[in-house]
């Protein structure tokens, strides 16, 4: 039996990248996955291709931005499923610039990607893990989340806001039994910054999504709250 069969988990940003790989990892280990983002026509690509793989996916077109939409999603999901065992919240972007540089619409941007998607996201699967006695959630941050660099000013301060998010949220939660991991790549051979190291030496999308495997079928007893996973040598 696979590990996560007869488990439904919500991956967002699931079109492609990290959240791609990451939905496909879990529907491979047996769960029944929920891909959002916010382009159906790339949703439905990506579902076609993980059934032609023999793989439980379906799309539910959401931005997480966005309150209703994000409730939809989730009930949804809850009305066809019955029940959410898993909430990855991969739903990301990065503006790299000096802060002098920086537009106030552009750190919104950020702001409502990063840290509100998670959160309204979160907040709307919690009342059904709390019910269950049972859940994980899955923050993707960055190790931006943790260093500070030049160009960064508006989106480590989402990611490091991120991070305490999922800290707090992991002492309130604990008690019913929801786990509560956050994952920081470092270097990712992917197309989310012009900057992006590439190469078989940088770390894949499909290494997070391991990461995500691991964390959450880890033995109930415990729980991996914080995993940082960098390339070993990125030359």
């Amino acid at each position: 039996m696979k590990r996560l069969q007869s488990t439904v988990a919500i991956v967002t940003g699931a079109s492609k990248g990290i959240g791609k790989a990451i939905a496909r990892s879990l529907a491979g280990g047996g769960a029944q996955v929920v891909l959002a983002a916010r382009s159906l026509p790339d949703l439905d690509a990506a579902v076609k291709e993980f059934q032609s793989e023999g793989l439980l996916a379906t799309a539910i077109a959401a931005d997480v931005t966005k309150k209703t939409q994000v409730d939809n999603l989730v009930q949804s999901a809850v009305d066809t499923f019955g029940r959410i065992d898993i909430l990855v919240n991969n739903a990301g972007m990065g503006i790299f610039k000096p802060l002098i540089d920086m537009l106030p619409e552009e750190f919104d941007e950020m702001w409502n990607v990063n840290m509100r998607g998670a959160f309204l996201a979160t907040k709307a699967v919690l009342p059904h893990m709390v019910k269950a006695r049972s859940g994980n959630i899955v923050n993707i941050c960055s190790l931006a989340g943790k260093n500070s660099f030049t160009g960064g000013t508006g989106y480590c301060a989402t990611k490091w806001a991120l991070r305490g998010f999922a800290g707090s949220l992991m002492l309130e939660v604990r008690d019913s039994n929801i786990r509560v991991v956050t994952i920081f790549p470092g270097s990712v051979d992917t197309s989310f910054s012009s900057t992006t190291k590439r190469g078989h030496n940088i770390t894949q999308p499909e290494d997070i999504a391991d990461a995500v495997v691991f964390a959450v079928t880890a033995p109930g007893r415990s729980m991996f709250s914080e995993i940082d996973v960098r390339p070993t040598k990125p030359v």
